[in-house]
């Protein structure tokens, strides 16, 4: 093989690595930048257009602009407070009172129990005879056997006194 094809399979060879650049690369006239002149000087000015454009904006809320991270990072540490409510640290993960209340519930369980051993107002309830007498008592009220009988129509008896 001589000299001059030797150079001339470089140069193809060369020319096809180029081809594969620029295709890779694409054509510069297609960028919707203004400046077409390199790839670089389209980046840049993407790059100005952005710093620019006041995407971030710690100031308003507003659908054309968002937060810096740190901003939302604040945003987030204010509403994990207000959700806390200052509870200590062993109380301040839904699972770490998840856990508690697994774990606890004999307490829990206790407390439940004297709550629906309560007189209530708001539904009807059966009592024990000790339980009625109890609840009575502490009301100061009389049961409804030592009262008499309510229906009784003290008029008639009225009535039938008169001479």
């Amino acid at each position: 093989m001589s000299l001059a094809t030797r150079i001339e399979s470089l140069v193809l060879r060369v020319a096809q690595e180029f081809n594969d650049v620029r295709a890779k690369a694409g054509n510069l006239a297609h960028l919707t930048t203004t400046d077409k002149s390199s790839l670089v000087a389209a980046i840049n000015e993407l790059k100005a257009a952005v710093v620019a454009s006041g995407a971030i904006d710690d100031t308003q809320v507003a659908t054309t602009s968002t937060y810096s991270s740190s901003k939302i990072v604040t945003l987030l540490e204010v509403l994990k407070a207000e959700i806390l409510g200052g509870a200590d640290a062993a109380y301040d993960t839904l699972l770490e009172i998840q856990q508690l209340l697994q774990d606890g519930t004999s307490g829990l369980d206790a407390l439940l129990t004297a709550v629906n051993r309560r007189v209530r107002f708001d539904a009807a309830q059966t009592l024990t005879a000790a339980e009625q007498a109890q609840a009575r008592s502490n009301i100061g009220a009389v049961a409804a056997a030592d009262v008499g009988d309510t229906d009784t129509d003290f008029v008639a008896i009225f009535e039938g006194a008169l001479l």
